[in-house]
């Protein structure tokens, strides 16, 4: 098969489309011939050499995609060859074909196209762990989202407002914070020219988020804490602005807050087939239903990886940009 291959860590031209050898499926595992896969932060981190694919497994990126079942590996059921599926990885779905565990396979969605289904199992499963399943999002809350133009941003706006409660984004300009209020975000930061701590004190009489959904890590961390109520949760998912920050021990004792950081790819296979069990129990119907959907701003061949690269250091899309393998 053929596979985008990373020779040597650099900026978007290290990404090498080569042939590769054919992965083989292992205990508990199946076969998906991919059709679409999508571009995620962690994989530009790869690229660059900082975010090494855990020992033993693939090391091409990619951490979802959408295809069709080929081969079932031993001990496997609930599954057939030829289901169309899509899942979350721990990499390797810039490729034709990828192995995976089968606790992380989803069904494509109802009113879902399978090259679609590509942009949800990484965004759903990291909204739905983070936001519901450690921070416990209740209705009538308020949730504030760093990034809100964003695969998880996007995600994140929807899945909140479907279960009641009040969302906040920070997004860069006018037009990204217009896409966000389409989604149903209620209070709009343009975090290069406002305050989010200030804007959200305004919107809120004072009272902060009850939860905090952060992409940008030690940059926000004394702020973060400032724009929590009383007995809010940050919950940190990504480390765009830096890995080391200094916390206020007492601001965050005075708000009886929590932290919590969590990724996805290094978590044991029972975690995570527990989060997309949940994702399926919870997301997929209202994705069926309609109610929430998938934001894919542009789509590329898999060939042209480093395109797709260059869009998101860029920083101008909103939503997810996709990869496709076949067709």
């Amino acid at each position: 098969m053929h596979a985008i291959t990373i020779p040597e860590p650099g900026g978007p031209e290290a990404l090498v489309w080569a042939e590769v050898p054919d992965p083989v499926p292992a205990q508990g595992e199946v076969l998906v011939e991919v059709v679409a896969s999508a571009v995620n932060r962690a994989d530009l981190l790869q690229r660059q050499g900082f975010y090494n694919p855990p020992p033993g497994t693939s090391p091409y990126p990619g951490l979802e995609c959408s295809g069709r079942i080929v081969e079932l590996g031993p001990g496997v059921s609930g599954w057939s060859v030829g289901d169309e599926v899509c899942a979350l990885l721990v990499g390797g779905g810039y490729a034709e074909k990828v192995a995976v565990p089968a606790g992380q396979l989803l069904p494509v969605p109802e009113g879902v196209d399978l090259v679609t289904a590509a942009a949800l199992p990484e965004v759903t499963s990291t909204v739905w762990s983070n936001v519901f399943m450690i921070a416990h999002l209740r209705p009538g809350e308020t949730l504030l989202v760093h990034g809100g133009a964003s695969g998880i941003g996007t995600m994140a706006i929807q899945l909140a407002k479907a279960v009641g409660a009040r969302v906040a984004v920070t997004a860069g300009g006018p037009e990204k914070l217009a896409r966000c209020a389409e989604l149903g975000a209620d209070i709009l930061i343009d975090y290069r020219e406002q305050d989010f701590v200030d804007e959200l004190r305004k919107a809120t009489d004072g009272a902060g988020a009850d939860v905090i959904l952060d992409i940008v890590g030690a940059k926000y961390l004394d702020r973060n804490v400032k724009a929590l109520a009383v007995n809010g949760r940050l919950a940190i998912i990504g480390m765009q602005g830096g890995v080391k920050g200094e916390l206020n021990l007492a601001a965050l004792l005075a708000k009886r807050g929590a932290i919590t950081a969590t990724t996805l790819r290094a978590r044991p296979l029972q975690e995570k087939a527990a989060i997309v069990s949940a994702v399926r129990e919870h997301v997929w119907p209202l994705i069926g239903a309609g109610t929430v959907r998938p934001v894919v701003d542009r789509t590329l061949p898999l060939r042209e990886a480093a395109e797709a690269h260059r869009a998101l250091d860029s920083g101008t899309h909103v939503g997810k940009v996709l990869l496709l393998a076949q067709g």
